[in-house]
């Protein structure tokens, strides 16, 4: 049965990042239990507040991003705002920051410098390029990593431009393992009695791993896989159809068995001994034929009829969905993917839960993002003792 308590709680984090992937990271926790404190600017805040669709000036995204996280204002570009950084990482277990190196070191912010306080302390510093090298101190946001990883070379049609995703790909990859990165040196440092330490993450090399596939084969062949829209060239049939009521359908055939149902169910059972296609890799070098059969039969059948042919076969086929469509899927809400959330600037609005279900401690959504500095009196006030004349002072300065 679910436990009351989370797996991370009394584990302290601040997320001094912008935009996505560290705050991501702290995002994550926190559904888990830790205890997040957003640092951002005074007066403007993280850019992300004003990133993707607004309500009436509340961006959605931001909102969700934010959730479970207390907001404190502090401004590291002055001196004593960096001294009260410092402070708080002392009484911390991780710190996400994502400014350049050169900036990192300049402020005093680095990791031998914010850990000299507290030798526990995991930082995690997520940039465009990584510690190290000729380009460790330029700007970088997710589009220069899905362009330098290969991605954008693989994706799109085989006669058109590479092609860019059109959401946070390369921060939410970094995002993920930048997370598990923290759980690991959170677990050496309190399962082996070791000190804290620092997690370097870019944007380049966690999406390069998950097309590492190009790689390989350079390595090995000296040869470059090219555009291929949405056909690969490990499986057939594999693409997107379009059914007969204007529809898409993608499907899958990376496992034999499967190709094999494929083939049956749209009734080519004579495909299935021919050696040009029951085999894999002669399959392979036959995808175009192999993909014409399969549009030409979804294209005489609606996405309903087609779905029913393929899903009693037994068929890794699936809708291409929209966003509404998403959201009323039956496994989907079965599931309770997507949860309504109170909240004082929307009233309420639908996000997506924490993905990884824990049967003994789940993560869940406790609120949305909060306003700019709503947790600055008990951030500064009660957790660094700050009075109040102090913390006035401080926020008269511009300090926080």
């Amino acid at each position: 049965m679910p436990s009351n308590a989370r797996p991370l709680e009394g584990i302290r984090v601040l997320d001094a990042a912008t935009l996505a992937a560290g705050p991501l990271v702290a995002t994550w926790l926190a559904e888990f239990g830790a205890e997040v404190i957003k640092i951002e600017q005074p007066g403007s805040g993280d850019p992300m507040r004003d990133w993707g669709a607004q309500d009436n000036g509340v961006g959605l995204m931001w909102k969700s991003l934010s959730r479970n996280k207390k907001t404190a204002t502090l401004n590291l570009r002055l001196a004593e705002g960096r001294e009260l950084l410092r402070s708080l990482a002392a009484k911390s277990d991780v710190l996400i920051m994502n400014a350049r190196p050169s900036t990192m070191r300049n402020w005093g912010l680095d990791y031998p410098s914010v850990s000299a306080a507290n030798p526990g302390l995991v930082m995690v510093h997520v940039t465009g390029f990584g510690e190290g090298g000729p380009k460790s101190d330029r700007p970088g946001f997710g589009t220069l990593g899905e362009a330098m990883s290969g991605f954008a070379h693989l994706t799109g049609e085989a006669d058109g431009p590479p092609t860019l995703p059109s959401f946070m790909l390369a921060d939410g990859v970094a995002a993920l393992n930048a997370t598990y990165a923290v759980m690991m040196a959170l677990y050496h440092r309190d399962v082996h009695s070791g000190e804290g330490q620092l997690i370097d993450v870019n944007l380049i090399e966690p999406l390069a791993r998950l097309v590492e596939q190009s790689v390989l084969t350079y390595e090995r062949f000296g040869t470059i896989p090219h555009r291929g829209g949405n056909r690969w060239d490990i499986s057939a049939p594999r693409n997107t159809y379009r059914t007969k009521d204007g529809r898409w359908l993608a499907m899958s055939g990376s496992a034999p068995t499967i190709a094999m149902r494929a083939l049956r169910a749209v009734g080519r059972d004579d495909l299935t001994t021919d050696p040009r296609f029951a085999e894999a890799q002669q399959r392979l070098r036959n995808a175009a034929e192999i993909d014409g059969v399969m549009a030409e039969w979804i294209a005489e059948h609606t996405l309903d009829k087609a779905m029913a042919v393929f899903e009693d076969a037994e068929v890794a086929a699936a809708p291409v969905y929209d966003a509404a469509q998403l959201v009323a899927d039956p496994q989907i809400r079965a599931r309770g993917t997507y949860v309504e959330i109170a909240d004082d600037d929307l009233g309420t609005l639908g996000v997506q839960g924490p993905v990884p279900r824990l049967s003994r401690t789940p993560g869940q959504v406790d609120h949305l993002g909060k306003a700019i500095g709503a947790d600055n009196d008990g951030v500064y006030g009660g957790l660094l003792g700050l009075d109040d004349s102090t913390r006035e002072r401080l926020h008269k300065n511009g300090v926080i």
